[in-house]
């Protein structure tokens, strides 16, 4: 009797010791999980032996060479986080063929977009299916600019959100956009308004050292870029003045405030 025991302590320990699991995480997009499920390493059966979806187990059993999860059995809905864990036998592993369809999406409707005359940016957004960052982006110097982030919240209703903009002289020009695995970016419609920020000038003409920014004779913090004769960039940021002593002599090209110009590195 104590020997059957033990055989049977053992064989139990032997099988949970050849058990092992497959999980992944994200939300429910809309689409099901494919898994290729291969045979056992012992020839006998298939390898997976159970799948749960937020915990509940998945009906139908896994004895097929390919198996669906269907999300929809579950009553989960768009957006709903979802974790998924597949146990399978020791010396093989099932296989998750797309993945991707549990990354968030960028599906996001704008409401509302507006800004003020002090540059708080304002908008509601509804059908969020994950949580995406927003990227803020400003046009100046003839293109979109990269100015901050905001995380998205990822709910199916009304979302509401605010970014505080530094406004550059004359006319600003604000979106909003979001950019999922795809790498498609999605923008939002453009906001203007006419800051009350004064024109900014650089000195020296030619620069040795330092390039200084002010405004009516007074030092003023501006965002700048500065590039080099082949279009590389050799520095950028925000600041007062930019040290450039580290710049070889040259021909470069500076932006800063809403303005574009070329000076002499001497």
């Amino acid at each position: 009797m104590k020997l059957i025991l033990t055989l049977l302590i053992f064989n139990l320990i032997s099988a949970f010791s050849q058990a092992t699991s497959l999980s992944i995480e994200g939300s429910y997009q809309g689409k099901n999980l494919y898994v290729q499920n291969p045979m056992d390493d012992d020839g006998f059966g298939y390898c997976a032996t159970k799948v749960t979806v937020n915990g509940d187990i998945m009906p139908g059993g896994t004895s097929m060479g390919a198996f669906e999860i269907d999300f929809s059995i579950f009553n989960i809905a768009i957006g709903e986080p979802v974790f998924i864990v597949i146990e399978h036998n020791d010396g093989c592993k099932p296989k998750i063929l797309n993945p991707e369809v549990l990354l968030p999406r960028s599906t996001f409707n704008i409401s509302s977009i507006s800004i003020s005359k002090t540059g708080l940016l304002s908008w509601k957004t509804t059908d969020e299916h994950g949580k995406l960052p927003y990227i803020i982006e400003q046009y100046r110097w003839n293109k979109w600019v990269n100015i901050g982030e905001v995380g998205g919240k990822g709910n199916v209703g009304t979302n509401a959100y605010e970014f505080q903009v530094t406004p550059h002289s004359g006319e600003n020009k604000i979106r909003v956009i979001q950019q999922d695995h795809s790498g498609v970016k999605r923008a939002s419609s453009e906001t203007k308004f006419i800051s009350d920020v004064a024109t900014v000038t650089k000195s020296p003409a030619k620069v040795k050292n330092i390039i200084n920014f002010s405004s009516n004779g007074q030092p003023i913090e501006t965002r700048y870029e500065i590039f080099d004769a082949y279009g590389s960039i050799v520095k950028k940021g925000v600041g007062f003045s930019v040290n450039c002593e580290n710049l070889i002599k040259g021909i470069y090209y500076i932006n800063y405030d809403n303005v574009n110009e070329k000076f002499i590195k001497g």
